[in-house]
């Protein structure tokens, strides 16, 4: 028997639409600023953790400038079928970010690349890590109600750089407190590890999830569960 889904209604997707749209150009307006100030500052103070948090910003446009590409569509079935090429340029964005950080962080703990003080990049750092959950939560909560496994993907590249944020604010503390030069690529190659994780789920398409309510009963093959998972999502995430 074929899956049956009470999913959003036309107007309800509609405006669901409307909501990504507006959250991911909020997104991509704060990472523009973030990137210039970070990089700035992180050339000033010779920073390359603060640099390299300015090229992940980068990674965050590219990464949701994909996604506002696939909404740009008014037809849902032409965003439908963008959202495979969405998936794959995110997860592209995910495993750069992995690569950029996991470098940089080797480098910092062999003593060629250290964070620096710097009370700019302190700033941007906690500024980010006060506005990030909230565009991850509220893009996470459309994305999967939608049913849009790219716009789900995308709130967990903003909400990396939550985390980022954290760990660049930890490291450039401490650093400026306590001199522990350590701390920020140890955290940094856990980052790097989380990165990677995501960008393998965002290439196989995983991570969505139908909306909770959605009436959904299983198809021939099984692949539904008992959350309203479209074939090949994960809803542990």
């Amino acid at each position: 028997m074929a899956a049956t889904s009470l999913g959003p209604s036309p107007v309800r997707r509609q405006a669901l639409t409307r909501r990504i749209r507006l959250l991911v150009g909020a997104t991509i307006t704060y990472n523009v600023i973030e990137a210039i100030v970070a990089i700035t500052a992180g050339s000033i103070a010779s920073s390359t953790a603060l640099i390299g948090f300015g090229l992940d910003s980068v990674i965050e446009v590219s990464s949701a400038a994909a996604v506002a590409w696939q909404f740009s569509a008014r037809e849902h079935s032409v965003r439908e079928a963008r959202e495979k090429t969405t998936l794959r340029i995110i997860a592209l964005s995910f495993f750069a970010l992995a690569a950029y950080v996991g470098v940089d962080a080797i480098r910092a703990l062999t003593g060629t690349g250290e964070a620096e003080r710097s009370v700019p990049g302190i700033v941007i750092a906690a500024l980010s890590l006060a506005v990030m959950p909230f565009l991850s939560a509220a893009q996470r909560k459309a994305g999967r109600e939608l049913g849009s496994a790219s716009a789900v993907a995308d709130s967990k590249q903003t909400l990396l750089c939550t985390y980022l944020s954290a760990v660049l604010l930890l490291g450039l503390v401490l650093n400026a407190t306590l001199g522990w030069r350590w701390a920020d690529p140890i955290a940094g190659l856990v980052i790097a590890a989380m990165a990677l994780k995501e960008g393998r789920e965002a290439w196989l398409g995983r991570g969505c999830c139908v909306a909770p309510t959605a009436a959904v009963l299983p198809s021939a093959d099984g692949e539904t569960g008992a959350c309203g998972c479209r074939a090949g999502c994960g809803c542990d995430t």
